[in-house]
């Protein structure tokens, strides 16, 4: 038998740190808002995307469509028009700040709706 040390687990790769992400604050306010709509049956499934320069949550009402929504993260346009976006299907920026509970509301708004 060859008796050898521990295999390393290998290096992190160098641009992992460069990619952006949500934390776990705002993860916290996404899924809040998910869960209501789930409960209320207006949505069915996520996803999550971590890039160089965005972070995305997509939010879907079946598996095999396109995202109903996307909450996206540009830390670039943190000075400009605001750090966080809601986005719809047709790719028209609904809402965007620099608070993320702000920009959220947009969608707390549309499970109230007309009734």
């Amino acid at each position: 038998m060859n008796a050898s040390g521990p295999i390393p687990f290998p290096t992190p790769n160098p641009s992992f740190d460069e990619v952006v992400r949500f934390d776990r604050k705002e993860l916290n306010l996404i899924l809040r808002v998910y869960g209501q709509m789930v409960a209320a049956g207006e949505w069915r499934d996520y996803a999550i995307g971590a890039l160089r320069d965005l972070a995305v949550f997509s939010v879907f009402r079946r598996t095999a469509e396109h995202p109903l929504y996307r909450i996206e993260k540009r830390p670039k346009l943190r000075a400009r028009q605001g750090l966080y976006a809601v986005v719809g299907m047709d790719g028209r920026v609904l809402r965007r700040g620099q608070d993320l509970e702000q920009v959220l509301k947009v969608l707390e708004r549309r499970l109230i709706g007309p009734v």
